[in-house]
């Protein structure tokens, strides 16, 4: 069982809350008290795009109160095909705009605070403050580290997913609540450029609305203390695969956030995600290891190791197959994608490794 956030139930459901709510109020493990919980929750979503439009509908048709919105951007007509909290009629508008339309039209009993402005280190404390909750949605690294250490900060709890063509991953960040957080799955980010967006590398817009219904049952969970959260997990989906794996993820003692001392020794590799996934030293490659070079071909094409196979991370990603006779050194350009990919062939049981700093690391090791 999750611990439960402390909230003020406040007053007893109404004649209203039990005619809505009737098929969740039923359920033994959720009852009378789990509804006055989403009542007095207070959740903030960054992100109403593809992973924030299920999560915003679903979290308030549940009947979350009071749910917060960071959003500066418009809608497109691109985004439509996955972003299903807008219509196509709202093309030109403000995401948070439609958004705080549709959650209206579902369920008029949700408060939404809107917050139309882009997340800084001057304004996202300040935002986070006033929530139980946080929900990224985002689809870049500034705002995902950003996110995340704000939330190790102030204590908050983060869900955290990320979709990509076929593949996605999923995960509950709390440090304060005994779990990891971000900077233990992956330290820092990756290098501009070096990680394809969905813009170059595709994504199907099914796949966003069930990674955000997860996310949106993890925050379920975790407000009204029921079941277990995906707190040391990492929950790993290949859609093409029809595939679901976790990999299991230890916090690295005590929860750091850029600025602080790192009691990590630099000089020895870290497991990022499970024994399966080691970073190898970077002035020397072992024999008999199947060397997956995961940048575009454009990259593998100008520079390679000799006898590297070449797989682009979308497509690892996507599910496609690779030998597995023996294990695979998986190498990209300074190590980011290469853990991302690791990750993926890891949960398909595949012995991976990855190459600590890529072949920026093999570059200046000489």
């Amino acid at each position: 069982m999750a611990r439960p956030l402390p909230l003020d139930l406040g007053p007893e459901l109404t004649v209203a809350d039990f005619r809505r709510y009737s098929r969740q109020l039923v359920l033994p493990e959720f009852g009378i008290e789990g509804q006055r919980r989403l009542r007095a929750a207070r959740v903030l979503v960054l992100g109403a795009g593809g992973l924030g439009s299920p999560v915003l509908l679903y979290l308030a048709a549940a009947g979350v109160r009071t749910i917060g919105i960071v959003d500066f951007d418009e809608v497109e007509e691109s985004n439509l095909h996955r972003q299903v909290i807008h219509p196509t009629s709202a093309v030109g508008r403000p995401k948070v705009a439609s958004a705080v339309a549709a959650i209206a039209a579902l369920n008029p009993g949700v408060t939404v605070i809107p917050h139309d402005l882009r997340l800084t280190d001057e304004n996202a404390a300040e935002i986070f403050a006033g929530y139980d909750v946080v929900l990224d949605g985002t689809d870049n690294f500034p705002t995902r580290y950003l996110a995340n250490d704000t939330c190790v900060e102030l204590g908050i709890p983060l869900i955290w997913a990320s979709v990509l063509g076929f593949a996605a991953q999923v995960a509950v960040f709390w440090p304060a609540g005994g779990g990891p957080q971000l900077r233990d799955l992956f330290p820092s980010p990756p290098e501009p450029g070096t990680v394809p967006n969905c813009a170059e590398a595709g994504v199907i817009g099914a796949l966003c609305g069930q990674v955000g219904s997860i996310m949106a049952t993890e925050a379920i969970k975790l407000l009204t203390g029921i079941g277990r959260p995906l707190l040391g997990r990492v929950l790993v989906i290949d859609a093409l695969a029809g595939r679901w794996d976790e990999l299991p993820l230890l916090p690295r003692e005590p929860a750091t956030v850029p600025g602080k001392p790192d009691p990590a020794d630099p000089t020895e590799p870290t497991p990022a995600l499970s024994a399966g996934i080691l970073e190898l030293p970077a002035d020397g490659l072992p024999d008999a290891l199947l060397l997956l070079d995961v940048r575009e071909p454009a990259e593998f094409a100008d520079h390679h190791l000799p006898g590297s196979l070449n797989l682009p991370l979308g497509e690892v990603l996507a599910g496609r197959e690779v030998p597995g006779d023996r294990p695979i050194l998986v190498i990209c350009r300074s190590g980011a994608r290469a853990k991302l990919a690791a990750a993926a062939l890891t949960a398909r049981g595949y012995d991976t490794r990855v190459l600590e700093g890529g072949l920026l690391g093999l570059t200046s090791a000489g």
